[in-house]
């Protein structure tokens, strides 16, 4: 197990918060950032206590991607090596499967609360989560060709079904830096909220998820996650089981009473 303080986890009534807390570089990650997200990310998804996760950073940003300032003083991300290290590589996507992919296929749904900035890996990392929070202060960039470097952590993908290839083109290329409303407009936030409300509309929106039906709602994310990749045929002999199966839980048939009986459900699966 990773040890270190700039990552933090609770758990409450159903709700795993994952917190980056390294507020004085923007939540910049480090390697042992990466890897306790990772084994943080893979606890909360495996902990049947737990219903929703929500992703956010401390202080005043969300997470500013790769740290730049260590880039600097390495000599560059690469070290000042001459040549691509095949180790590297492949410790880097490891990385980026414990985090961005890990997100990416999580069971249960996943928010991310942006009090500031979310740029390059961060921005993945934001993308990859199914709901994303943020406030007039959010701002959003690609930041990779700020800093001659052509993406990871999966943006270029994340973006490309989020918001278009002519829209990732444009924000992989020129990296504009858009701020709340902008990533409202397109599509990159699920909700704008005023900066003092942002605390309380995560949790609220969590409360929601986390009292919800748990299997229809995976089963859900599964029918969202695999219809992209698949024919409408394909998609359809894939979600009629899982449809089927939900149709035998006691909360669809608790639902169905609620409706009949015009009072909220109380799931309790």
């Amino acid at each position: 197990m990773t040890t270190t303080d700039h990552v933090l986890y609770e758990l409450t009534d159903g709700i795993a918060t994952i917190t980056l807390n390294r507020p004085d570089r923007r939540n910049a990650m480090s390697v042992p950032m990466i890897e306790r997200l990772g084994e943080l990310l893979a606890r909360a998804d495996e902990d049947p206590a737990v219903r929703v996760l929500v992703l956010t950073g401390a202080g005043r940003s969300f997470c500013a991607g790769g740290d730049v300032q260590q880039f600097d003083e390495n000599g560059g991300e690469g070290g000042g090596a001459s040549e691509v290290d095949p180790t590297a590589v492949a410790a880097q996507l490891h990385h980026q499967e414990l985090t961005v992919g890990r997100l990416h296929a999580f069971t249960k749904p996943t928010i991310a609360a942006l009090p500031g900035a979310a740029a390059g890996a961060g921005l993945g990392l934001a993308l990859a989560t199914d709901l994303r929070i943020g406030t007039p202060r959010t701002v959003a960039a690609t930041a990779f060709a700020a800093v001659a470097l052509s993406g990871d952590f999966g943006v270029a993908w994340l973006l490309d079904r989020l918001v278009g290839p002519a829209r990732a083109r444009e924000l992989m290329l020129l990296n504009p830096r858009l701020d709340g409303q902008a990533c409202l407009d397109m599509g990159l936030l699920t909700r704008l909220v005023p900066e003092e409300e942002l605390a309380q509309a995560t949790t609220e929106l969590a409360t929601r998820l986390a009292h919800g039906p748990a299997l229809t709602l995976a089963h859900i994310k599964s029918n969202l996650r695999e219809a992209p990749h698949q024919t409408l045929s394909e998609s359809m002999a894939g979600e009629v089981p899982r449809h089927k199966e939900c149709g035998l839980t006691d909360d669809h048939v608790e639902a169905a009473r609620a409706f009949v009986e015009k009072r909220p459900p109380v799931f309790v699966h």
